[in-house]
C-alpha cells in the first residue's frame, strides 16, 4: 500500500511539473533578471564605479537611475520567487527547468545590456577605457553562455507525449 502511495505522489508530481512548465520557466527567468541585474548593480556601479545606469547626464540623475534600476531588478526577483512558492506549494517545482529559466533570464538580459544598452542606445558603457572592446567582448560572450546553459536545461525538460496522450515518464 505504501509503495502504490509513493507512487501515485511521484506520477502527481510529474504530471503538475508538466501542467506548470511555463510558469516554472518564467519563475526562473525572473529570478535570473534579477539576480543578474542585481550583481550588475553592485558590483559594476557601486563597487567598482565604471558607471550608472544612465550616464548621459549628471552624476545625480546617474544614481537616480541607479536607484530605479535597482529596485527593478528587485521586482523581478521577488515575483520569480513568489512563483517559484506557489510552484513548491503546488508539488508542481521542476527544478532543472526553473534553473534553465535562471540561465536564460540572466543571458537574455546579459546580452540585451550588452547590445542594446551600451552600442545601439549608447546610454552608458561596460567600463571608460581605450579597449571597451574587449570588455564587449567578454561581456557578451558571458551572456551566450549563459543562454546556451539555459537553452540546454530547458530542452531537457521538453514535454514529450506517449501514445494516448499521457504525459512521459521524465525523471529529471
Amino acid at each position: 500500500m505504501e509503495k502504490d502511495t509513493v507512487n501515485t505522489h511521484h506520477a502527481s508530481k510529474r504530471i503538475n511539473r508538466h501542467l506548470y512548465s511555463r510558469r516554472n520557466l518564467w519563475s526562473g527567468i525572473l529570478f535570473g533578471l534579477g539576480l543578474i541585474a542585481f550583481f550588475d548593480e553592485v558590483v559594476f556601479h557601486q563597487l567598482l564605479h565604471w558607471h550608472h545606469f544612465y550616464d548621459l547626464s549628471t552624476t545625480s540623475v546617474g544614481l537616480i537611475s541607479d536607484g530605479l534600476f535597482h529596485a527593478f531588478s528587485w521586482f523581478a526577483t521577488i515575483a520569480g520567487l513568489f512563483l517559484f512558492a506557489d510552484l513548491r506549494r503546488r508539488n508542481a517545482l521542476w527544478v532543472t527547468r526553473w534553473w534553465g529559466g535562471v540561465f536564460l533570464g540572466a543571458g537574455v538580459f546579459q546580452l540585451y545590456d550588452g547590445i542594446i544598452q551600451h552600442k545601439i542606445m549608447r546610454i552608458h558603457q561596460i567600463r571608460y577605457v581605450e579597449n571597451v572592446i574587449v570588455y564587449d567582448i567578454i561581456w557578451n560572450i558571458f551572456a551566450v553562455a549563459l543562454i546556451i546553459v539555459g537553452v540546454i536545461l530547458t530542452y531537457k525538460t521538453r514535454r514529450k507525449e506517449m501514445v494516448g496522450g499521457t504525459v512521459s515518464n521524465d525523471p529529471s
